[in-house]
C-alpha cells in the first residue's frame, strides 16, 4: 500500500546505499554480529533521546523494541556462543529491520509536521507492518538453540509476548489535529475565510509554527510532495495544492512581513530558495536536444503531441494553452484548424531512446481518458483559489501601505503566486495588483525592480490581463524604462519578455514599437545581451515586426542591423531571419537590408548550414527581398555565390514550405534578365519542386516558422 511509497520517498531523500536494503553476504557469524552491533548502537545512539512531535507512541514502542535487540546482540558479541544456522539467518533478516527501522524513524523525525499530519494513517500503517515483521522473526528465532543469559532471555521472551498483541496504533491526538487541518481547508472550499485566532491557535500553538522561517520550510515541504507525488499517496495533487495555498496564506496572516523584511534590510544577497513548481529538465540536464524540449514550455516532452498546425507540443502545455482561451499555434501563430491532440509517437519513441541512454527518469504516458482524467485532478480547487485570493488580497495591502522591504517581499510572491495557473493570475490582477507592482518597477531596490517586473510579466500570459497591464496609465513606459534601464540583467531580460507577451495582440504592437527607445533598447539586448536576453529581446522584435506600420520605426531604431547580426548566432538565427522575412516585404525594409552588406550572406550562410526551420525562413527572407527590393536587391541576390547549389538541394531536401518557396524563388531567377547567370541542373529541380508549387504566394501568414512561447525564469 502506501507503505511502499514512504519507504520510496525516503530513499529519494536520504540515498542510502543499496547494501542497506540487502542482506550481508559471505559473512562469518563473528563479523555478521559486530556489524549488527554497530547499527543498532547508532540506530539507538540517534533516536533514544529524540523528542518526536509526531507518531510519539510508535516511535517510541520501535525504539523500546530495538534496544531489546541491542541488549541481545551486545550479548552475542561479548560471548562466543554457537549460532545454528537459522538463527544466522534471522540476524540477516534481522539487518534490514533494522535499517528499515532507522528510516522510519528518521522519517518521522526530519520531516515537515504538516506533511506528518497528512500523512499520519499510512505512517501508523507502516509502523504496524514493522511490527508485525518484527513479531515473525522474534517467532522463528531458534531461542531455545542459543545459550542466552537469564535477563536477555526474560526479555526476549516478553518482547515475543507484546509482539504478538501489537495492533495498529494511530495516535488519537494526531488524528484530532489531522482533521483540524482538513476542516479549515473544507471552510475556504465553501467560500469562507477561517477565523484568525483558530489559525493562529492551530498553527502557533497546536504545531509549534513560530515564525514565517519555519511557515515557508513547511510550505516548501508540501511543495515538494507535489513535485515527487507518487500515485498510491493520499491526498491528491489538488488537495495539496489547497494545503499549499491555505498554508500560505496563514504565513502572512500569522507573520505578516518581519522575517523577510529583517532579510532584506540587513542587506544579504542570498537568494530565497527556488520555489518548486515544476522540474525545468531542460535546464537541469544542458545537453536535452532542442527538438525534444516543448516549445511551451521549454521541458523534455513527456508526451509529444501534434496539434492542427502540424507542430509538435509537451500534451500538458498545450493542453493548458487552449484551456486560457487560446486559438492559436504557440509557434507559427497560425488559427487552429481544430483542437484535436494527435500523438507523436516517433518523437516520443525517440525521447525515450534518448532518456535510457542519458539515465534520465521518464514516465510512460497513460491512455489518453486516463490523461486527461490526471490533468483535470490536477485543476486548482475552489479551496486553493480562495486561500490565493486572500494571500493576494494579504500582499496587495502590503504592496499598498508596507515599508519598502514589505514591498518587496509582496511583489515576490506575488511573483511566485502568478508564476501557474490562469486562475492565480486573474485573482491576482482583479485584486488590484497591477498598479503597485508598476510603482515598483522604477524602484531604487535591484531586488523590488525585478520582482515587480517578472510579476507583470507572469501576469501578462493570461490574455486578459494584457489589457489591464496596457491600459493602466504609465505602465507600459516604465516596462520599457526597465527594458532600458533596469538595475539587473535580469529585470531588463524578463521586461522584453513582457514586451514580447504583451505584443502577441496585434493592436498593441504599434502602441509598443512606438515607445521611446523600447525598439532600441530590444536592437541593444539583441546585440549585447546574454544568450537568454538575445531570446527574449528577437522574439519580442519579431512579433514587433509582423505589424506592417512598425517597418519604419524599426529602421530608424537599428532593428534591423540588429537581426541581421543575429544571423550568425546559432541560438536565435531562425527568428531574426523571420522577422527579416517580414521586414523585407515592404519596399522600405527590403531597401534597408540591401544595404547591409552582411544580410544575403547571413542568410546564403542560414541556408547551408542553419536548421531546416532556419533555411526555411532564410529562403523566404531573400524572395521577398527580390519581389519587394526592386533590380538592385534582385541583383544583390542572384549573384550570391553558391547560391544555385544551395537552392538545388534545398528543392529536394528542405520542409514543404521551404520547397515552395525555393521554386518560386527559383522562377525570379528564370525570369531575372541577367543571360550571362547560368544554373546547370537548377532547371531539374526546379520543375520537379514547382509540380505542386503555386506560382506566387500572395499570402505571409505562417510563412515563418520561429518559436512563440515565453521562457518564465525565477529567482
Amino acid at each position: 500500500m502506501a507503505s511502499g511509497a514512504i519507504f520510496s520517498s525516503l530513499r529519494r531523500r536520504r540515498s542510502p546505499t543499496l547494501e542497506a536494503f540487502l542482506a550481508p553476504v559471505d559473512f562469518t557469524d563473528v563479523a555478521l554480529v559486530q556489524t549488527l552491533v554497530s547499527v543498532v548502537n547508532e540506530l539507538v545512539s540517534c533516536f533514544s533521546n529524540h523528542m518526536f512531535y509526531f507518531q510519539r507512541k510508535n516511535s517510541r514502542s520501535l525504539i523500546r523494541k530495538v534496544e531489546v535487540f541491542q541488549l541481545l546482540l551486545e550479548y552475542l558479541s561479548d560471548s562466543s556462543v554457537f549460532l545454528p544456522p537459522t538463527a544466522v539467518l534471522c540476524l540477516k533478516e534481522l539487518y534490514i529491520m533494522l535499517y528499515r527501522s532507522k528510516i522510519l524513524l528518521d522519517y518521522c523525525a526530519q520531516s515537515s509536521k504538516l506533511w506528518l499530519l497528512l500523512q499520519n494513517h499510512s505512517i501508523s500503517g507502516h509502523f504496524h507492518d514493522l511490527n508485525q515483521e518484527i513479531s515473525t522473526l522474534l517467532d522463528v528465532f531458534p531461542i531455545k538453540d542459543v545459550e542466552l543469559s537469564k535477563d536477555v532471555r526474560e526479555q526476549f521472551e516478553l518482547l515475543q509476548k507484546q509482539s504478538r498483541r501489537a495492533r495498529l496504533l494511530v495516535d488519537m491526538k494526531d488524528e484530532v489535529l489531522r482533521i483540524r487541518f482538513f476542516s479549515f481547508l473544507d471552510e475556504f472550499e465553501c467560500g469562507k475565510i477561517p477565523d484568525s485566532a483558530e489559525l493562529k491557535c492551530f498553527c502557533v500553538e497546536k504545531l509549534q509554527i513560530l515564525d514565517a522561517r519555519t511557515c515557508r520550510t513547511e510550505i516548501e515541504a508540501l511543495e515538494e510532495q507535489i513535485v515527487n507525488h507518487e500515485g498510491d499517496i493520499e491526498p491528491t495533487i489538488s488537495v495539496l495544492n489547497g494545503l499549499v495555498a491555505m498554508t500560505r496564506y496563514c504565513r502572512f496572516l500569522l507573520f505578516r512581513f518581519d522575517e523577510d523584511e529583517l532579510h532584506l534590510e540587513n542587506g544579504s544577497q542570498k537568494k530565497i530558495k527556488k520555489r518548486l513548481i515544476t522540474k525545468e529538465i531542460a535546464e537541469t540536464f544542458l545537453t536535452v536536444p532542442k527538438d525534444f524540449c516543448c516549445p511551451i514550455s521549454l521541458d523534455l516532452m513527456c508526451d509529444p503531441v501534434i496539434i492542427s498546425t502540424g507542430q509538435t507540443y509537451d500534451r500538458s502545455s498545450i493542453s493548458r494553452w487552449m484551456e486560457e482561451g487560446h486559438t492559436t499555434c504557440p509557434k507559427t501563430g497560425q488559427m487552429l484548424g481544430h483542437t484535436r491532440l494527435v500523438p507523436n509517437r516517433a518523437l516520443r519513441n525517440l525521447v525515450v531512446q534518448w532518456c535510457i541512454a542519458h539515465g534520465v527518469p521518464l514516465d510512460p504516458p497513460e491512455l489518453m481518458d486516463a490523461m486527461a482524467e490526471t490533468y483535470a485532478s490536477a485543476c486548482p480547487t475552489k479551496a486553493a483559489i480562495e486561500a490565493n485570493k486572500a494571500t493576494a488580497t494579504l500582499l496587495i495591502q502590503q504592496l499598498a501601505n508596507g515599508s519598502q522591504a514589505g514591498q518587496t517581499v509582496a511583489a515576490r510572491e506575488i511573483r511566485f503566486l502568478a508564476k501557474t495557473g490562469k486562475q492565480n493570475r486573474a485573482l491576482i490582477a482583479e485584486a488590484g495588483a497591477i498598479p503597485y507592482l508598476r510603482n515598483l518597477l522604477l524602484s531604487p531596490n535591484h531586488v523590488a525592480q525585478e520582482n515587480s517586473v517578472t510579476a507583470l510579466l507572469n501576469l501578462s500570459i493570461f490574455d486578459k490581463n494584457k489589457s489591464r497591464i496596457m491600459d493602466e496609465e504609465g505602465c507600459l513606459q516604465s516596462i520599457v524604462d526597465v527594458l532600458r534601464f533596469g538595475h539587473t540583467t535580469e529585470a531588463r531580460e524578463n521586461a522584453a519578455a513582457t514586451l514580447f507577451s504583451l505584443s502577441a495582440v496585434h493592436d498593441y504592437k504599434k502602441r509598443i514599437a512606438d515607445k521611446m527607445g523600447a525598439v532600441e533598447a530590444l536592437a541593444g539586448l539583441l546585440q549585447e545581451g546574454t544568450t537568454r536576453g538575445k531570446k527574449d529581446a528577437v522574439t519580442a522584435l519579431f512579433n514587433l515586426s509582423t505589424h506592417t506600420e512598425n517597418c519604419v520605426r524599426m529602421i530608424e531604431a537599428g532593428a534591423v542591423t540588429a537581426l541581421v547580426g543575429a544571423l550568425g548566432n546559432e541560438g536565435v538565427a531562425e527568428e531574426a531571419a523571420g522577422a527579416l522575412a517580414l521586414i523585407v516585404r515592404q519596399p522600405v525594409g527590403a531597401t534597408a537590408v540591401v544595404k547591409d552588406e552582411a544580410a544575403v550572406a547571413g542568410l546564403m550562410r542560414m541556408m547551408r548550414c542553419g536548421t531546416a526551420r532556419g533555411k526555411e525562413n532564410a529562403v523566404v527572407a531573400l524572395l521577398e527581398l527580390c519581389r519587394s527590393g526592386g533590380a538592385v536587391a534582385t541583383e544583390r541576390v542572384v549573384k550570391a555565390p553558391a547560391l544555385a547549389g544551395l537552392l538545388q538541394t534545398l528543392l529536394f531536401t528542405g520542409t514543404k514550405r521551404a520547397r515552395r518557396k525555393a521554386a518560386s524563388l527559383a522562377r525570379v531567377f528564370q525570369r531575372c534578365e541577367n543571360s550571362s547567370l547560368h544554373y546547370g541542373g537548377l532547371g531539374v529541380g526546379y520543375a520537379f519542386a514547382s509540380n505542386s508549387a503555386p506560382p506566387r504566394d500572395t499570402s505571409f501568414t505562417g510563412d515563418v516558422s520561429v518559436p512563440m512561447s515565453i521562457s518564465v525564469h525565477v529567482l
